[in-house]
């Protein structure tokens, strides 16, 4: 397997970056979804801590993995795929970008206008606040955070449910040019 994408499958590159950004958007989720129950301890303030690093690392992995496939180009659709699933493909992977980007930013900037104490990544590297506190925009941005991680949440099983229709009935190779090799047996079409 190369690092660089080929016409027929995602490179080592693309690959690693699409599975860790998925993993971690998962992490996110569950704990941006059990973190507001969590007591007031000093346990509380290193979990939200730790979420916003992650987000802020999730965000910084997007604009790599953009770049990358800027620079790497995409491989060609796969054969036999009829044009309109392409076109629905290619709405939804602009989509996941967007929301990729929204999320995170749309938090990085709710933390701002909150007003808390500067933000320092992973207790490393303080973070620069994008707003002046405001409560307009606490309450906007927290509501783009919120709906946008559900949207994304509809979107990704979208993704992922088109990824598995393909494999197991179109028996094309959709999912497995997203995996390191020979971790899918190729589909074999009847």
């Amino acid at each position: 397997m190369t690092a660089k994408n080929t016409p027929a499958a995602w490179g080592s590159v693309s690959q690693t970056l699409h599975w860790l950004i998925a993993l971690l958007i998962l992490a996110l989720g569950i704990v941006g979804l059990t973190m507001g129950e969590l007591p007031k301890t000093p346990k509380y303030f290193w979990v939200y801590t730790a979420h916003k690093s992650i987000g802020i690392t999730v965000l910084a992995l997007v604009v790599l993995r953009l770049g990358w496939r800027l620079y790497a180009g995409a491989p060609k659709p796969v054969p036999g795929v009829p044009g309109w699933q392409e076109r629905i493909a290619s709405a939804t992977h602009v989509l996941l970008y967007v929301l990729m980007f929204a999320i995170p930013l749309s938090g990085w900037l709710y933390d701002s206008a909150s007003g808390l104490r500067p933000f320092r990544w992973f207790g490393l590297v303080e973070v620069p606040k994008l707003s002046g506190p405001d409560p307009q925009v606490v309450a906007v941005s927290h509501a783009l955070h919120e709906y946008g991680f559900w949207l994304l949440i509809a979107v990704v099983l979208a993704h992922a449910g088109a990824a598995f229709y393909h494999h197991l009935f179109q028996r094309d190779a959709t999912l497995s040019r997203m995996l390191p090799r020979g971790w899918l047996a190729s589909p074999q079409k009847d």
